[in-house]
């Protein structure tokens, strides 16, 4: 969040992105954290946590839609090097959330593949509906977060790190006008 931080402020650091570091990670990595995010191209998380090479591991999905491949690359820092905190990360006006919500809403299927990203989104878009508010495509994304975190921090294989505190899940949003990062759930105490 510090990271956050300096990309809102414009006071960056660009910390580990030289030719040392690179040389540094070369034979081994050793992530602090992993990040779910979105593909959208204005959400970098490297850039918006002012990360660097070898900093974080990061899965791209639209809208954060996770199936076993995904859940596998999630858990892969946990589980085989230790890595304490994963971050789902959804964002404001995203466009697959959008694409979603407009399919399921009017019952249209999404060409191609895609539709496999609007049935993955639709525990998030039910959620919606149940809730309301004034701004569905953002109250979705929301849900799309909290719920994929929750998922991720029940799972047979993640919840026994976070009950022992080895784990955080968070689940998170970002601002497209801000650029500031919102904790949504999950943050350790």
């Amino acid at each position: 969040m510090d990271g956050n931080k300096r990309w809102v402020s414009g006071d960056l650091q660009h910390p580990d992105r030289d030719p040392d570091r690179r040389e540094f990670v070369a034979q081994k990595q050793e992530p602090f954290g992993s990040v779910l995010a979105c593909i959208d191209s204005r959400v970098p998380p490297e850039l918006l946590f002012d990360t660097g090479l070898g900093d974080l591991y990061v899965m791209r999905t639209g809208g954060e839609a996770v199936g076993p491949v995904v859940i596998g690359s999630v858990e892969y820092g946990p589980m085989t090097s230790g890595t304490p905190l994963i971050v789902v990360l959804g964002h404001q006006r995203c466009g697959a959330i959008e694409a979603a919500y407009k399919s399921l809403r009017d019952d249209k299927p999404l060409p191609g593949n895609l539709e496999s990203i609007a049935k993955a989104l639709r525990p998030a878009y039910q959620q919606t509906v149940r809730q309301g508010g004034d701004d569905p495509v953002d109250t979705m994304a929301r849900a799309q977060v909290t719920l994929t975190a929750a998922d991720l921090r029940s799972n047979n294989d993640l919840a026994p790190l976070v009950e022992k505190g080895s784990l955080a899940v968070i689940g998170a949003y970002y601002s497209l006008d801000t650029g500031k990062v919102e904790v949504l759930s999950g943050a350790p105490y």
